[in-house]
């Protein structure tokens, strides 16, 4: 998302093969070493067109996170969800940050080239407040996130983990959620 170079420990790249796979296929430039994936800066991202499946497939969980980053590619992805119904509550958030995505039925149309702007906008769950705060990393102005209680249940501290990378990101202390 925001092209820079990070060394991400801890991982067994085993279990992420689909996902590298499709960071690949896109032109996310990175190594794995035995724990390691070292992620660098990057050039210009590909559209990309894929399913949603099982294990070992491309995870469900990635979607979001995944139409986010097609957002930026120079070109237009579709990207398909088999796995839940009503997987695309992020992206009418998303395109209030100046995303141009289209829904039919279970497959998301995304026309790249994005230039996301920063506004107010609100998570609906897990893995579309991810998708949100990634998207703000990539934005010009401030974006602020509503409803991050969801957030908190699947990634501890990503306030801190991100800042930690280099990201402008604070939570307002005045709020519950």
């Amino acid at each position: 998302i925001t092209k820079s170079h990070l060394s991400i420990r801890n991982v067994n790249a085993c279990h992420i093969k689909s996902f590298l796979c499709v960071m690949k296929k896109i032109g996310l430039k990175y190594k794995v070493y035995e724990n390691i994936v070292e992620v660098f800066e990057s050039g210009d991202l590909k559209p990309i067109n894929l399913k949603t499946s099982a294990y070992p497939g491309f995870p469900t969980d990635m979607q979001a996170q995944l139409v986010t980053l097609a957002c930026l590619s120079k070109g237009n992805s579709k990207i398909q969800e088999n796995i839940f119904e009503n997987r695309f509550m992020h992206i009418p958030e998303l395109n209030r940050l100046g995303a141009k995505i289209k829904i039919k039925g279970n497959k998301a149309i995304i026309e790249g080239n994005s230039n996301f702007i920063g506004a107010e906008v609100m998570a609906t769950d897990l893995r579309a407040s991810v998708s949100l705060i990634l998207a703000g990393l990539a934005a010009k102005g401030k974006t602020k996130v509503n409803r991050v209680y969801h957030l908190d249940r699947g990634y501890e501290k990503i306030d801190t983990k991100l800042s930690a990378c280099g990201a402008e990101i604070y939570r307002n202390k005045n709020e519950n959620h």
